[in-house]
């Protein structure tokens, strides 16, 4: 919002530099967002009367005018305007004048006419009003008087503020003036215009040319109308127009002017009807009915619904949404001679859901979300009418009121030691009350250490003793409360899960591998060159290019992509991870609705690695986080090698999957070598039974280490094999290692060779050649009866030596 400061000094003298109030505006919560320096470059523009105009010969588009600046003689001025006659006061720019906009004013001839200066168009002078023609003056002004005080306009500065939702006051100079003289310890008063008939009582008697009825008393809490007659719609005062312009508001005609200056100064938004164009001459407030429509003053044709609330004509028209913007049908124009002004309180919720709906945001439609005053409606009729009084306007009769409902502003109490105990300063009652009363807050004793306070109507965010501690938090100072740390029995720390989290991270960087962050938009063709189905995707409706319509279903093309661009860039073999979100497509059980299945996936991905690197991976996983209970089960899954590929399977069913990506999705993406691929919903992962956390002792006795391969079916997973070697070899098989997976011409067709290292250690003695070889025919036994296997490879030097190439 934009708050000159001349018009702050209308309601406080305010008597301090620019900084020092922009800095109070600050510590008070309305925080200024900039300073501007306005109406500088008027010294030398003075008020002159033309004296003669003439043709200059040869030339058709300009002409020598004659004018009288206040001296002895005539000053010669050559202009191109012809909006002016002989007898009119303008503004003349006197030789050695730097306008406003940088123009710096000499003297020159024209045509071979001298020119001693330049009159001036309104836009010339920072007025509003265009280039059109001349800025053509008032009557009865001084010629070789200054146009900034013949005006009234002079030098000036702009504040403009940043109002938050919870302060409705603030939306009006006068509710910024208020905060300023409370907290500077000002004088503080709203101007009394002017009235030619008593303010209206509310109860809907008072008589008037225009009938009101109001069909909906919770929606429009009062509803003031007041007929103005003797209008003559024009051009408004250069004071009043360039006020509004500095406010940030274009002038119009002195009607629609006037309103606009009220709601400004008093937040009360206000709207002018033509009454000529206003059948029935009467104004109805109602819900809209079912296919009803209006066109607003912006000429958009607007369907309005049952949740709605119109101002209609008297012959049940519309006329205009209430709260939000009015309608063409009775807008204001030049042949305007009569109006009537609505002045209303309309409910904040519904005039919030109707320009929500409607996508129409007005001036009007602001303040009354927030909250607007219903007892200053008489003051914004009587100060709408004296601001056209000048232009011969006056009111007819008096408004006709109708109240409905307004909000019931109930006394709050307010205990003086809890202010303390939630600021942490020792004010007293008395300290209290100055503070809150010249916010319009009355306060009044109401027992030991308890204030009863009168709420006012302009502050609807204000309801509570909550409210009340904040604004004498705001009128104190939040620089003068000293700053403490809470104190807290409970202390900080991470959750179990945030835990787990953490510890799967450490262990992927202690793997080796760098964290990565893929985008979560991924094109269709990203997802089809890695072998997911594009279908399952979620389609952005919209996409910030095109290239990216679709929200990934895995994290496998972001980690491909990543691993491509470094190789692209000669850095091969690189391992990363990634811990993201996902998103498949879900059909709900509504036809019309289809929700995403959003999951959070941990990945790892290592180029120049395989599959059983990938499973080491997740052993160091499972280990760290304790998982137990999980198998591996040969499937294919999709972007993965059809048989180098596993899923993970815990008691609550698939966790992830494990092995390498296929060479068709590396071939797609232009990556040499292999690449292993681990996948894990990282909910599931971290959900999974644990267990038991139990440290083991180190052994001081030596290990020994046997080699042994098998040659099982091909589609028995090596991870079932190593587990009934680990249950055979019970506590004396500390540790295991796939080495070579074999398939060829020596063992037969549909099956493989895998050979592991198994290292023996006892946590009590050195293990004898009798202790080892029992625990080799236990794991050999094992694995042949549980699986069909068939040992490869015979003795050689203790250890079993497999056969065939690796």
């Amino acid at each position: 919002m934009r708050v000159p400061l001349s018009w702050l000094r209308d309601f406080t003298p305010l008597d301090l530099r620019v900084e020092e109030v922009a800095a109070t505006l600050d510590d008070l919560g309305l925080a200024v967002e900039s300073v501007e320096r306005v109406g500088e470059g008027l010294d030398g523009v003075v008020v002159v009367r033309v004296l003669e105009i003439a043709a200059i010969p040869g030339a058709d588009r300009i002409r020598a005018v004659r004018v009288d600046a206040g001296g002895p003689e005539a000053v010669p001025v050559v202009c191109g305007a012809w909006n002016f006659a002989e007898g009119d006061l303008v503004p003349l720019a006197t030789v050695g004048t730097v306008l406003p906009g940088g123009m710096q004013i000499g003297a020159r001839r024209m045509k071979g006419a001298p020119s001693e200066g330049m009159l001036c168009a309104p836009d010339e002078l920072g007025l509003p009003g265009g280039h059109d023609g001349i800025l053509v003056l008032a009557p009865g002004l001084v010629p070789g008087s200054p146009v900034a005080e013949a005006l009234g306009l002079g030098p000036d500065t702009v504040l403009e503020l940043e109002v938050n939702a919870n302060r409705p006051d603030a939306m009006s100079v006068a509710g910024v003036a208020r905060d300023l003289a409370a907290r500077l310890g000002l004088p503080f008063a709203l101007p009394e215009p002017a009235r030619s008939h008593p303010p209206s009582t509310g109860d809907g008697l008072a008589p008037g040319p225009v009938s009101v009825e109001v069909e909906d008393p919770e929606r429009c809490g009062r509803f003031v109308a007041q007929v103005v007659a003797g209008i003559t719609v024009g051009p408004s005062p250069p004071w009043l127009a360039q006020r509004l312009a500095r406010a940030g508001m274009r002038a119009i005609n002195n009607v629609v002017d006037a309103s606009n200056y009220v709601m400004l100064e008093l937040g009360q938004p206000t709207h002018p009807y033509d009454l000529a164009r206003l059948p029935g001459r009467g104004l109805r407030v109602r819900r809209a009915r079912p296919g009803e429509s209006l066109v607003t003053l912006d000429g958009v044709s607007r369907a309005v619904g049952d949740d709605d609330l119109l101002i209609c004509d008297g012959e049940d028209q519309p006329a205009g949404i209430a709260g939000v913007m009015g309608g063409a049908s009775a807008e204001i124009d030049e042949a305007t001679t009569e109006v009537v002004l609505e002045a209303a309180w309309f409910d904040p919720l519904s005039v919030a859901r109707t320009s929500r709906r409607l996508k129409l945001r007005s001036e009007a439609s602001a303040r009354f979300e927030k909250g607007c005053d219903w007892t200053v409606i008489d003051r914004a009729v009587a100060r709408f009418c004296e601001l056209l009084a000048p232009a011969g306007a006056e009111p007819v009769g008096g408004p006709v009121d109708v109240v409905g409902l307004v909000p019931d502003r109930r006394p709050v109490c307010l205990r003086v030691a809890r202010v303390g105990e939630l600021l942490g300063t020792s004010l007293g009652a008395e300290e209290i009350a100055g503070l809150l009363d010249p916010l319009g807050f009355t306060t009044a004793p109401a027992g030991e250490g308890v204030l009863e306070v009168a709420l006012p109507p302009w502050r609807l965010d204000s309801t509570g003793e909550i409210d009340l501690v904040e604004e004498i938090a705001r009128l104190y100072g939040y620089r003068r409360i000293p700053a403490s740390v809470p104190r807290s029995p409970l202390t900080g720390g991470l959750t179990a899960r945030q835990r787990d989290r953490r510890t799967a991270r450490q262990i992927l960087v202690g793997a080796g591998a760098d964290e990565a962050w893929c985008a979560t938009f991924v094109g269709e063709a990203d997802l089809s060159r890695c072998g997911l189905d594009p279908a399952e995707a979620v389609v952005v409706a919209n996409p910030l290019v095109a290239e990216q319509s679709r929200l990934r279903t895995s994290l496998l093309p972001g980690l491909l992509g990543a691993i491509a661009h470094n190789q692209r860039n000669r850095l091969g073999e690189v391992s990363l991870f990634e811990v993201g979100h996902t998103f498949r497509r879900r059909r709900s059980s509504t036809p019309d609705e289809e929700l995403p299945d959003e999951v959070e996936a941990l990945a790892y991905a290592a180029a120049g690695a395989d599959a059983t690197d990938a499973v080491a991976v997740w052993h160091l996983l499972a280990e760290g986080l304790a998982v137990a209970d999980w198998r591996l089960e040969a499937t294919a899954a999709p972007g993965l090698h059809p048989t180098r590929g596993a899923t993970l399977v815990g008691d609550e069913g698939a966790v992830g999957v494990v092995g390498e990506v296929d060479p068709d999705v590396l071939a797609a993406h232009g990556i040499a070598g292999r690449v292993a691929w681990l996948e894990l919903d990282l909910a599931r992962l971290l959900a999974a039974p644990r267990g038991p956390d139990a440290y083991r002792p180190v052994s001081r006795f030596p290990s020994s280490d046997i080699d042994l391969a098998f040659e099982v079916d091909e589609t028995t997973p090596a991870a079932e094999v190593e587990a009934t070697l680990r249950r055979a070899g019970g506590p004396l098989v500390v540790g295991l290692a796939l080495f070579d997976v074999y398939r060829g011409d020596q063992v037969g067709a549909g099956r493989r060779s895998l050979a592991w290292t198994v290292r023996f250690q006892a946590p009590d003695r050195t293990l004898t050649d009798d202790d080892v070889a029992a625990a080799r025919h236990r794991l050999v036994a094992e694995v042949e009866r549980r699986h069909g296997a068939t040992l490869r490879s015979s003795a050689a030097g203790g250890r079993e030596v497999p056969a065939g190439p690796s």
